[in-house]
């Protein structure tokens, strides 16, 4: 039950939020008389109107012709050679997919890229989700804390967590190459929030810190 204090209350603010029910509008009044029954309808803001002659309508057309004809033309084998290697703060890797900044490919929603791993890549903060198949050398990836060992032909899956995971990655003998493979479904990460922060810079990184404030 709803207490009295509230009661008499509760129609008067639903009226003021908008909303009818005959049910409360026949609530008692405070002076003990019982409302007479009538009949209302909910008063509606007059909804906006946009006048853009079908504007919104031809661009999804257009954006779907435009997507369909990348699926047709857009390359389905990337060389390696074909992409060169970029050195960022989290390390030095090499993208063959991209949900922005490569458009020539058929695939539009995957990311997909090698990280070389020197000494140990910097260390960055992502709500995971990403599959990490070990392409050569061995070494270790902290994952909050803990220690996880991985060598040649392994998989390394990063937890989802809504709070994020914090992860590094290190190359176990001094020299040698050590090379993964990341996989990455954008539409999946772009519904967990799509968020990243780096906490700590690769030893390799010599350019100007970017990072959003």
């Amino acid at each position: 039950m709803i207490p009295a204090a509230i009661e008499r209350d509760y129609p008067k603010r639903l009226l003021e939020a908008g909303w009818w029910h005959m049910s409360l509008l026949q609530q008692p009044a405070r002076n003990g008389k019982r409302r007479s029954k009538m009949e209302r309808e909910r008063v509606r803001e007059k909804e906006p109107v946009q006048k853009d002659q079908g504007e919104h309508y031809e661009n999804t057309l257009r954006l779907n012709a435009e997507a369909r004809e990348r699926a047709r033309s857009g390359k389905i084998v990337i060389k390696a050679k074909e992409r060169p290697w970029h050195q960022g703060r989290q390390g030095l890797t090499k993208t063959f997919l991209s949900w922005h900044g490569l458009d020539d490919t058929a695939a539009t929603e995957w990311t997909c890229f090698i990280h070389d791993i020197k000494v140990h890549s910097g260390k960055h903060k992502h709500q995971g989700g990403i599959q990490i198949f070990v392409l050569e050398g061995e070494g270790h990836t902290e994952v909050d804390g803990q220690t996880v060992e991985w060598e040649k032909w392994d998989l390394i899956i990063l937890p989802v967590k809504p709070e994020g995971c914090v992860h590094k990655h290190y190359n176990k003998v001094k020299g040698a190459p050590a090379r993964w493979m990341a996989f990455r479904y954008n539409p999946f990460a772009k519904v967990l929030g799509n968020m990243f922060e780096q906490v700590e810079n690769s030893p390799d990184w010599k350019g100007e810190d970017k990072s959003p404030a």
